[in-house]
C-alpha cells in the first residue's frame, strides 16, 4: 500500500503532482490526486508527487511535508558553486585522526539521497569508519600482493603493485590508501537496472558534499584493483555481497592541505550536433 493521502483543505487541484509523476498514476479524474489500487504497483517510490506540492497536500508512504526541508530559499549562488567545483581537488595528504561518526553518517545520508535507475536505490557504502580498521586491511593487502608477487601470480599488467607493497613495507609510504584514515566502496547487485553508473553517481554526491564540510577524498583505483581485481577474497573480509558489482572505492578523512586556488584547466571538449 502507498497511503497516498491527499488533503483536501490544502489541495488546489493544480494538477502538478499529476504531471510530475514519472510512472503516470496519479489521475485527476475526480477533480483531486488520486491513484487506483490496480495501479500502485507501478509507483517509482520517487516522492516526486511529494516534493513537487507547493502547499503540501500530498501524503505518500505515510509522510508528512512539514517533516522536509524547503527548498524555497535554499538555492545555491551560482557563481559560488561555479568555484566550489572548479575549486575542489584530490587530497593525496591526511591528518592522522579518524572523522566523528556523526559527520561520516551526514555523508552517508546524503550520498544516500543520489538518483539511481528507475529509483531503484540498491547502492550499499562498505565504510571503514576507523583508522585501526584500515591499517588492518592495508595489511592484509600488502601481504596478498607480495605473496602472488613471490609465486609471479599477480595479473598480468598488474605486475607494478607489488612496487606499491614493497614501497610500504620497506619505507612506509602509503600509495593505495594514501594516508587516509577513512574507506568507502560502493557496490550494487548485479541485476540492479543500472549498478554502475548508480555506484558512480552516489560517490559523486559523496565526494561533493564531503568537500564542502572540509573532508578530503581520493578516487581510488588503485584501492579498487587490490581488492576486486587482485584479491577478490577481501570482498568478503569486508562483508561485500557476493552478488554486487563492485562499483569504485574512495579514501576520505581530514586534509592535511590547503589549496588557495582553481586551475586553470582550460576549455572542455566539446561537440554540438547541429
Amino acid at each position: 500500500m502507498l497511503d497516498f493521502k491527499i488533503d483536501e483543505q490544502l489541495c488546489v487541484k493544480c494538477g502538478q503532482c499529476a504531471k510530475s509523476c514519472p510512472a503516470g498514476i496519479i489521475n485527476m479524474d475526480s477533480g483531486r490526486p488520486a491513484i487506483a489500487a490496480d495501479k500502485e504497483a507501478g509507483c517509482y517510490r520517487c516522492q516526486h508527487c511529494f516534493t513537487v506540492c507547493q502547499p503540501g497536500a500530498v501524503s505518500i508512504f505515510g509522510l508528512d511535508p512539514l517533516d522536509s526541508r524547503p527548498l524555497g530559499k535554499a538555492l545555491i549562488d551560482p557563481d559560488k558553486f561555479e568555484t566550489f567545483i572548479k575549486g575542489h581537488r584530490t587530497i593525496r595528504s591526511y591528518r592522522d585522526e579518524d572523522l566523528d561518526m556523526a559527520l561520516i553518517g551526514r555523508l552517508l545520508d546524503v550520498a544516500g539521497n543520489a538518483p539511481s535507475g528507475k529509483n531503484d536505490r540498491k547502492v550499499r557504502f562498505t565504510v571503514i569508519d576507523k583508522k585501526e580498521k584500515l591499517a588492518e586491511l592495508r595489511e592484509r593487502l600488502v601481504s596478498g600482493i607480495l605473496a602472488l608477487e613471490k609465486e609471479s601470480r599477480l595479473p598480468k599488467g598488474m605486475e607494478f603493485v607489488g612496487h606499491l607493497a614493497h614501497l610500504w613495507v620497506d619505507s612506509k609510504v602509503d600509495i593505495i590508501f594514501r594516508g587516509a584514515p577513512h574507506l568507502v566502496i560502493v557496490s550494487a547487485p548485479k541485476n540492479a537496472i543500472s549498478p554502475i553508473p548508480d555506484c558512480f553517481i552516489a560517490l559523486s554526491y559523496f565526494d561533493l558534499f564531503a568537500h564542502s564540510l572540509n573532508v578530503g577524498t581520493v578516487w581510488s583505483g588503485l584501492a579498487k584493483w587490490a581488492i576486486d581485481d587482485i584479491l577478490p577474497e577481501t570482498k568478503t573480509f569486508l562483508g561485500i555481497p557476493p552478488d554486487h558489482v563492485f562499483g569504485y572505492a574512495m579514501v576520505f578523512g581530514r586534509p592535511a592541505v590547503k589549496y588557495a586556488r582553481t586551475a586553470q584547466r582550460g576549455s572542455a571538449d566539446v561537440h554540438f550536433v547541429r
